[in-house]
């Protein structure tokens, strides 16, 4: 994750890696770099009450085990793992 601050406070959180070309458009995506990155706009934002239920939830997700993506060592969907983080917000 990344987070540039700039003059006045103007903020631009991203998820920093690649394209991924091989894996695109086939649901098998990790999406938490981008989550922990809205997590950290969040706090930037002072919100950290929904900062840290979000990212509670991403981490009773992978503690869980239930649901994970390839690269976690699992066989869930980009979509299975996000609606399990959402399941515990």
């Amino acid at each position: 994750q990344s987070c540039n601050i700039g003059e006045g406070g103007i903020c631009l959180a991203e998820a920093v890696h690649g394209s991924a070309p091989d894996i695109s458009g086939k649901n098998l995506a990790n999406p938490t770099a981008l989550m922990l990155s809205a997590v950290m706009m969040l706090r930037h934002l002072q919100f950290n009450d929904q900062a840290d239920r979000i990212h509670n939830a991403i981490l009773q997700t992978i503690a869980e085990g239930k649901y994970r993506t390839a690269d976690l060592g699992g066989k869930s969907s980009t979509s299975d793992y996000t609606k399990a983080v959402c399941d515990h917000i």
